[in-house]
């Protein structure tokens, strides 16, 4: 335990660190070698103290990699790049991982790092001085600082429950406890104390425009947003240890309660809303200009061009440079047939999936079907260039859209079928996805069971590389069948059958001259797809190529042919351990990660469990 209780005692007494933002509210004081009292002797000093807390969410280990960009590319949407190996990140992706793998550490103990951060705080506010005898105007940004500690705590807490099941759970600094040797407390358990420090904090945290809050920094929707999605996932299933299966959590109807309440709550607060424009949603987070709609409710913040408080997002990440100027590696692939999910109207496929690649003039290079990236984050969107790996991307953690699905999705489930103002959250999402061709949005169902499955695919369209999916198929009970419909989608885009019959097995595009470089940032996602030269017969549009059957065509004069349906082949969907989709993932057990070898050998108390 000497090294785990090492760090986690490092983490507590150096815990504040000194800070330099364009966010004001990042601009602290280096509070590293105050004794603790004296730390929250001020809201000030407080409110650096709650900046720690906020650091955790940063970074290589959290969120500017490792939390949202590994752990969680394991869905029927995306996957990590590159061939199977245990030990990293592609051993996450195909769920083979294993304790010794180098990605699993890390994002563990920095998680309890912000826990420990937290504890700190929330402890300490209402022994402060401050507190308790200041002005009343010191004494409500307290309340506010103390509702932020308990939000980020519940949200460092749901982050180790999706991955890890049970975890030890501890609600008081460490230098507080008995022992440090602490035991595994049921997932349910940590749940309902969240759920009920999160009400707590929505009555202390002001909504956006009563706070000059930016999305950097929680709100009260934040607080109610993230609190109903800890209630959808209490009330869904989950990997249990004993039995060791899948089973849902007991009493869900009051968990849905939960969730459509805390949605309701926001939508009418006329807080948030849709932005109009889904890929400008993408663009501001790039750019750290302010949503004027208030879609992105609570984003992790990035800054400094740092591994600590820094993202890889949009390096490690998204469209794919080979450019000098915008150099980054696209190290998350699409599933083939995810790009066929969307129909040719939805503006989201191409924000959502990159089919080219920038090359080293800058020209779009058309990629196989196999080698697609995720475009939701493109380092050509910022304005850094050169060789940089931190971009100072936000990550979009709650969006508005993510509520109304939400509301939706706790409607249907309380209502035995869909309301009308359930089927309209869900068709405003859907209208944004169709804009400027709306009669193209079709019919949503709406007897219960037909709602809830069109859900399930609108959230993934939505939603698409964000992080979500792995965890929404999971508190469905759907990760197995939804792999398996995969793999079967895939034999079919193999084949040339079903859905995908008319899906070609080349397309033929044309290289611009050598001097002409046409990829133009500035250019919409579809527009820059659109701007590719691609060889058509007769009356097929340029929009229809993907859609139309080419067998067994010879290369036009000038044009260079890409495999496309024909990039598929029988090792990239089942059979081999390196190459194949999910191979290793194994129901009632792979729905979880292992915890890290070094942690379990550290707490002779922590088990592994869940079958590894």
């Amino acid at each position: 335990m000497k090294k785990y209780k090492y760090l986690t005692l490092l983490f507590s007494v150096a815990g504040i660190l000194s800070l330099s933002s364009c966010n004001d509210y990042l601009e602290v004081e280096s509070l590293s070698n105050t004794a603790e009292e004296q730390q929250f002797d001020s809201a000030s000093d407080t409110f650096s103290a709650l900046v720690g807390v906020y650091n955790s969410t940063m970074g290589d280990n959290t969120y500017g990699q490792r939390m949202n960009l590994i752990l969680t590319q394991s869905g029927d949407d995306f996957r990590t790049s590159g061939d199977y190996n245990a030990n990293d990140r592609r051993g996450i992706s195909c769920f083979g991982a294993i304790s010794t793998n180098t990605e699993l550490l890390r994002p563990f103990l920095d998680t309890y790092a912000g826990i420990e951060r937290a504890n700190l705080v929330i402890k300490n506010i209402p022994l402060s001085v401050v507190y308790k005898t200041g002005s009343e105007a010191d004494k409500k940004l307290m309340d506010r600082y103390l509702g932020e500690a308990l939000t980020l705590r519940a949200h460092f807490y749901h982050d180790l429950i999706k991955n890890w099941g049970d975890v030890p759970f501890q609600d008081v600094p460490s230098a507080d406890l008995p022992s440090l040797y602490l035991a595994k407390t049921d997932k349910d358990v940590i749940y309902d104390k969240i759920l009920d420090d999160l009400l707590k904090a929505e009555n202390l945290v002001p909504w956006k425009s009563e706070g000059n809050t930016t999305a950097q920094r929680i709100s009260k929707a934040a607080v109610k947003g993230l609190r109903a999605r800890i209630a959808l996932t209490r009330a869904g299933y989950s990997l249990r240890r004993n039995p060791q299966m899948m089973m849902q959590g007991s009493n869900p109807q009051k968990y849905y309660q939960i969730a459509y309440d805390e949605c309701k709550d926001i939508i009418n607060s006329g807080q948030h809303k849709l932005n109009p424009s889904y890929e400008g949603l993408f663009r501001s987070l790039h750019t750290n200009t302010p949503d004027a709609t208030n879609e992105i409710i609570y984003a992790i913040g990035a800054f400094g061009g740092n591994s600590r408080t820094d993202s890889k997002i949009g390096y490690y990440n998204g469209l794919r440079h080979e450019d000098t100027d915008w150099k980054s590696s696209g190290g998350i692939n699409a599933i083939p047939v995810y790009f066929y999910e969307f129909t040719k109207f939805d503006l989201r496929r191409d924000v959502n999936i990159a089919i080219f690649r920038v090359s080293t003039t800058k020209q779009e290079d058309l990629q196989t079907s196999v080698n697609w990236n995720d475009g939701k984050f493109r380092k050509s969107w910022t304005s850094i260039t050169g060789t940089s790996q931190n971009l100072g991307i936000d990550w979009p953690m709650i969006r508005y859209a993510d509520i109304l699905l939400m509301f939706a999705e706790a409607d249907n489930e309380l209502h035995s079928g869909p309301s009308q103002e359930a089927v309209n959250a869900v068709l405003s999402v859907r209208q944004r996805a169709y804009a400027g061709n709306l009669a193209q949005v079709g019919t949503i169902p709406t007897d219960k069971i037909g709602f809830f499955n069109y859900l399930v695919k609108e959230r993934s369209l939505e939603f698409g590389g964000e992080g979500l999916r792995k965890y929404d198929l999971i508190r469905w009970n759907l990760l197995e069948t939804k792999i398996n419909e995969t793999r079967a989608k895939l034999t079919q885009f193999m084949n040339g059958t079903g859905a995908y019959a008319n899906v070609p097995e080349y397309v033929f595009y044309k290289k611009p001259a050598a001097t002409v470089a046409n990829y133009v940032p500035t250019k919409t996602a579809q527009q820059n797809v659109l701007d590719i030269d691609f060889y058509t017969t007769g009356s097929v549009a340029k929009a229809d190529v993907f859609y139309s059957p080419n067998q067994s065509v010879a290369t036009p004069s000038g044009y260079t042919k890409v495999n496309w349906r024909l990039a598929m082949t029988q090792p990239y969907i089942s059979g081999d351990p390196v190459k194949s989709y999910a191979y290793y993932f194994q129901p009632n057990k792979k729905e979880l990660l292992p915890i890290a070898l070094d942690i379990i050998n550290s707490n002779y108390n922590l088990t592994q469990d869940y079958g590894y």
